[in-house]
Order: C-alpha cells, then structure tokens, then sequence
C-alpha cells in the first residue's frame, strides 16, 4: 500500500495512504488537499498536477486536457489520474 503525498513546491500539504482505484482528487480529498476539477472526465486539463516521483495512470488514447510534451515534463489529471505505490504530486501543473 502506498503513500500519495501532496506538495507545492517543498511544502508537503497533505498525504494519505494509497485508495485502490480511486483517483488522485480522491486522494487529495482524504488528505485535505484541495485540487480544483471542472469537467471531472479529463477533457479541460483545470486538475492539472505535476507527477514528482511514483506512477500515476495516463489515458490513452490522450484526452484533450493533456498532450504528449507536457505528459512528459510529469503533467497528470487528478480527476482521472490513478496512483499506484508511493507518489508525489506537486499540485500545480507543469511550467
């Protein structure tokens, strides 16, 4: 079981253990961590996080909140990203 932590910057916010199945907003919100959603199904990128270590589940084929070069630079969706294992998250996007 897994530890998911929530960071901005250096500051941790929040953490909790790992919620089989369930999403990174999910997590967010058992550890008290707020992450803004909209849409709720991928499509306008308001959830945007940064992955900072562990693995976080990726759509495929990609959903229009999220494109190849910013996936790369650690960008997931907290409303359809699921962790798995330990993960860190900085709650903002990537720059």
């Amino acid at each position: 079981m897994g530890l998911i932590r929530f960071l901005r910057g250096a500051k941790l916010l929040g953490q909790t253990t790992e919620i089989p199945g369930k999403s990174l907003v999910e997590h967010a919100y058992a550890a008290n961590v707020d992450i803004p959603t909209n849409c709720t199904s991928g499509n306008c990128g308001s959830c945007m996080v940064t992955l900072l270590s562990g693995d976080v589940s990726i759509p495929e084929p990609l959903t229009p909140g999220l494109d190849e070069e910013i996936v790369e630079e650690g960008a997931r969706l907290g409303c359809i990203g699921i962790p798995s294992g330990d993960v860190d998250i900085d709650i903002l996007p990537p720059l």
